[in-house]
């Protein structure tokens, strides 16, 4: 009786990746290759169209070889989303997620692959990026970012690591079980646990289109982080509230000395609007803040699936248990 190989899923979520079908394609075929070479391990693709509204899907059925499936959402739900569809798909051994966009290479994706199945210690090896490329300013925020997000928490995010990572089995279980619907995977990657390694890298140039990742969207989904998993906006707004509310029981005691014992006229319209200004603008961002947190409970409170799944088209797909659509 034949001993059954060890299969590896590569989850990769796409949206408008269309130009890039062709080339991922081929890095795939290459990939499966060295990996059946190099570890002696099936390898079953499967992609997520997270609302695509180009031909990508389409393209991308054409050029893919081999065991492959490709999940096409509904609508546009976000990257965060679709890699837990993906995920939902994999049955396999172990998992590697990585982007359609040409920008996480063949090379780095063996090394992971290579420190998981060496190191039976290890559940987890996931690919951080250097940020050779990152201005001084962004690298700047971005460390404030980490050390704000990680204060008070029994766990840490770790500094530029996204999705590109392979798993273990048991842990893509353990992810997929978590049915956050405001998702922030850098935090669930983390708050998860397991033993996790990580491995340096350089992302790769895109081959094609641009990032559709704008200032707005990495403010938003900064926010997401800290509305996830951290309550130290809150306490910051609560101090510095505090602290003013001090200021101003100070400066009242100052005018009233003054007042009382020189008889120094009491400057009236300027202090006043700058006390105005300054609460009003307090109590603007608090109020806008617990809305952030509100907004956030109100969508985990209702029922809605995390996702929905439009149809998949399947190629040479190994018998496997159905995939979970989305609940």
């Amino acid at each position: 009786m034949a001993e059954s190989r060890l299969v590896l899923d590569i989850v990769a979520p796409f949206f408008n990746e269309a130009q890039s079908a062709s080339a991922f394609a081929a890095l795939l075929d290459k990939l499966e290759t060295e990996v059946s070479k190099r570890f002696g391990m099936e390898v079953h693709k499967i992609l997520v169209d997270d609302g695509s509204r180009d031909d990508g899907a389409e393209r991308f059925s054409q050029a893919l070889s081999g065991s492959w499936e490709i999940v096409r959402l509904s609508r546009n739900f976000g990257k965060e989303v679709a890699v837990l569809a993906g995920l939902d798909q994999s049955r396999g051994d172990m998992a590697l997620v990585m982007d359609a966009d040409l920008q996480h290479s063949m090379d780095t994706s063996l090394k992971m692959i290579a420190e998981l199945v060496e190191n039976r210690d290890i559940d987890v090896v996931y690919a951080q990026n250097d940020r050779r490329e990152a201005s001084w300013r962004r690298s700047q925020l971005a460390r404030l970012f980490y050390s704000l997000i990680n204060s008070s928490q029994r766990f840490d995010i770790p500094e530029n690591a996204g999705d590109f990572r392979v798993m273990r089995g048991a842990v893509v279980r353990a992810l997929t079980s978590l049915r956050d619907k405001r998702r922030f995977n850098k935090g669930l990657f983390a708050w998860a646990g397991f033993r996790q390694k990580a491995m340096p890298y350089s992302p790769e140039s895109r081959a094609s289109g641009t990032s559709k990742w704008s200032r707005l969207n990495l403010i938003a989904f900064s926010l997401e982080g800290f509305t996830s998993f951290s309550v130290i906006p809150l306490r910051i707004i609560s101090l510095t509230g505090m602290l003013a509310a001090l200021a101003g029981i100070v400066y009242g005691a100052k005018v009233f000395f003054e007042v009382l014992f020189y008889g120094i006229a009491v400057p009236g319209y300027p202090s006043l609007m700058v006390a105005v200004v300054l609460l009003g603008g307090l109590n603007l961002t608090l109020l806008g803040l617990i809305g952030e947190y509100v907004w956030v409970t109100l969508s985990e409170s209702k029922d809605r699936p995390v996702y929905i799944v439009r149809d998949v088209l399947r190629g040479e797909v190994p018998d496997r248990p159905p995939g979970a659509p989305g609940a």
